[in-house]
C-alpha cells in the first residue's frame, strides 16, 4: 500500500499544534512529523509527566491524525558545533545556560538523550535531526586542512554521539541524521565516513532529504541505493537549481533564500528540479516502508497554499513496489 504522507512541522512552529494539526488533516495529510519546539513536542515535559505523550496522542486523534517520528534538529546541531550567538537563537534556555561553549554541547548531549527516551514513551522509535559539525568551517580547504584536521572532527562526532547513540540503544529508538551543509555529513562521502567513524552501529541511520544533494552535485537517488538499509526516515523536499551561471553560486554569496542572484532555492514539490519518480522507485528497491514526511520551503509561495499542494504530489508520485515480475504472466507455470 502507499506509505502515509505526514507533514514535518518545524516550519509551522509559529502555530498551535492543535491548529497545525487541523489545517493538516484538511489538506490530506496522515499525520504529522513533530518538531520538538514550538508547544509541538515538548521533549522535558514527555519524560517528566506520565499523560503528556497520550495527550499529543489523543490531540492528533480528534483530526484523524498520527505520529511516526519526532524530530530534534535544533538542539543535535548544538552537540558538535563551534558554539555561537547564532545557537543562542534557536535552543532551549535549559540548554543554552550562561553560553559557555562546552557546556552547551554537553547540555545539548543530554536534551538529545531525553529525546530519545521521550520518543519511545511516545511510542515512535525513529527521531530525526542534525549532529552539528567541529569542521564544517573547514569546508573550502584554505590554509590547507591536514588530513589529521579532518579525521579528528570525525572523532569528535563519534566521541560526542556514541554516549547518545548509547540512550537509543537502550530505549530501542533510532536516529535519523538529515544529511544536510553544516553537518557531519553532506553528501555520499561524508555520510559514508560518518558511519565508520560510529562503527556503523544500528542506532544510527539517516533521514533521506534530496533536496540537500540536488544542487551541490551529489547523486540522490545513488544515495538510496547506498545507504538503503539505513534510511530510516524520508524526507520530501524539493530545490531549484539554475541551468547556468548565476552571480552568487553554489555557496550563495551571503545573499537571503529569494534573492534573484541565487543559483538555487528550495521550492514547493514538483516546482523544482528533484525527479521524485527516480526516488519512489528507489525507496521501492530498497524496502523503504515508512512515511514520506514533506518538509515545505517555499519562500516565494503562500505556506497553505504549498502545504496543500505538496501533500497531493507526493500521494499522485507515490506507489508500491510491484509483487511479481510483469511478465510473470507469459511463465508456463501461470498457464
Amino acid at each position: 500500500m502507499p506509505r502515509h504522507v505526514t507533514l514535518f512541522t518545524g516550519q509551522w512552529a509559529d502555530l498551535a499544534l492543535e491548529t497545525l494539526a487541523g489545517k493538516a488533516a484538511s489538506w490530506g495529510y496522515d499525520g504529522l512529523e513533530l518538531a520538538c519546539w514550538g508547544d509541538h513536542f515538548d521533549v522535558q515535559r514527555a519524560v517528566a509527566e506520565d499523560d503528556y505523550c497520550q495527550g499529543r496522542h489523543d490531540l492528533l486523534a480528534r483530526h484523524g491524525l498520527k505520529v511516526w517520528s519526532i524530530s530534534n534538529h535544533l538542539v543535535g546541531q548544538a552537540v558538535c558545533d563551534r558554539i555561537d550567538e547564532r545557537h543562542r537563537e534557536i535552543l532551549p534556555p535549559h540548554v543554552w545556560g550562561d553560553g559557555e561553549p562546552e557546556g552547551v554541547r554537553q547540555r545539548a548531549a543530554q536534551e538529545m538523550m531525553d529525546t530519545a527516551r521521550a520518543a519511545a514513551k511516545l511510542g515512535v522509535d525513529v527521531v530525526n535531526g542534525f549532529t552539528g559539525s567541529s569542521i564544517w568551517h573547514l569546508l573550502y580547504s584554505f590554509p590547507p586542512n591536514t588530513p589529521e584536521i579532518i579525521e579528528n572532527g570525525f572523532s569528535d562526532f563519534a566521541n560526542r554521539w556514541n554516549p547518545i547513540l548509547d540512550v537509543f540503544d537502550e530505549v530501542g529508538v533510532r536516529f535519523g541524521l538529515e544529511v544536510h551543509p553544516t553537518e557531519i555529513a553532506f553528501d555520499i562521502s561524508s555520510a559514508a565516513r560518518a558511519l565508520e567513524a560510529i562503527g556503523h552501529r544500528e542506532a544510527f541511520g539517516f533521514n533521506y532529504d534530496p533536496s540537500h544533494f540536488g544542487y551541490q552535485g551529489v547523486d540522490y537517488v545513488a544515495f538510496i541505493d547506498a545507504f538503503g538499509e539505513r534510511i530510516y526516515h524520508t524526507h520530501m523536499k524539493d530545490v531549484w537549481w539554475s541551468e547556468r551561471a548565476t552571480c552568487a553560486g553554489v555557496f550563495g554569496g551571503h545573499t537571503e533564500f529569494g534573492h534573484a542572484d541565487r543559483f538555487w532555492d528550495f521550492r514547493s514539490i514538483g516546482r523544482g528540479r528533484i525527479d521524485f519518480e527516480e526516488i519512489i522507485r528507489a525507496l521501492n528497491r530498497v524496502g523503504y516502508d515508512g512515511p514520506l514526511s514533506i518538509e515545505w520551503e517555499d519562500g516565494g509561495m503562500d505556506r497553505e497554499h504549498g502545504a496543500r499542494e505538496a501533500c497531493a504530489f507526493v500521494k499522485h508520485v507515490d506507489f508500491a513496489p510491484s509483487a511479481a515480475a510483469f511478465d510473470a504472466a507469459f511463465a508456463k507455470d501461470a498457464q
